[in-house]
């Protein structure tokens, strides 16, 4: 069944926020490895790749539901963060924000009833809670470290360790 237009319309917007995050993380990260902090900057670039793959779930969705993902300009981003703290509670303010784009999606396919799309943007709901966590975490961290380079250096070494995997994608066998 063909995706009603006023979620079609919804969902492309939310692809277009999805690669808007990309940007902001790989800025984010651009930063960081200015900064040497080599581990948040990986961290930050494994983020930018999850985001990636949000956006591609999305378009995928859209294109299995008959309908037609649109493409308009991603907005630039900032790269001149001061400090890391301020990346990180920057990202977690953008996590809310895309959470409450989500939840709007949401709204709107229970309002028109469209089950499918209720059923896929679960997904969403719960990994945006990860998210927010995640980047609410790492904040609060920094703002405990304050200007401690020990600390910070110990965050940064436990950041490097972060591994991309494509949580949109069925466990089980490699995807082509």
């Amino acid at each position: 069944m063909k995706i009603n237009q006023k979620l079609e319309d919804a969902i492309n917007k939310q692809i277009n926020a999805e690669l808007y995050s990309a940007y902001l993380y790989l800025g984010m990260s651009a930063r960081c490895t200015e900064m040497n902090l080599k581990g948040m900057a990986h961290w930050l670039y494994v983020q930018a790749q999850e985001e990636m793959t949000h956006a591609m779930k999305f378009y995928r969705f859209v294109l299995d539901r008959s309908g037609h993902p649109v493409m308009p300009a991603i907005e630039g981003v900032s790269t001149d963060w001061k400090a890391p703290v301020e990346m990180f509670a920057a990202a977690y303010e953008h996590e809310k924000k895309v959470t409450a784009m989500i939840n709007n999606i949401v709204d709107i396919a229970l309002a028109e009833r469209d089950h499918a799309t209720a059923s896929m943007l679960n997904w969403f709901v719960d990994e945006q809670v990860e998210e927010e966590a995640n980047s609410s975490e790492i904040t609060e961290k920094l703002k405990l470290i304050g200007e401690s380079k020990d600390g910070l250096f110990m965050l940064d070494k436990e950041l490097s360790v972060r591994v991309f995997v494509d949580s949109t994608l069925p466990a089980g066998p490699a995807q082509p």
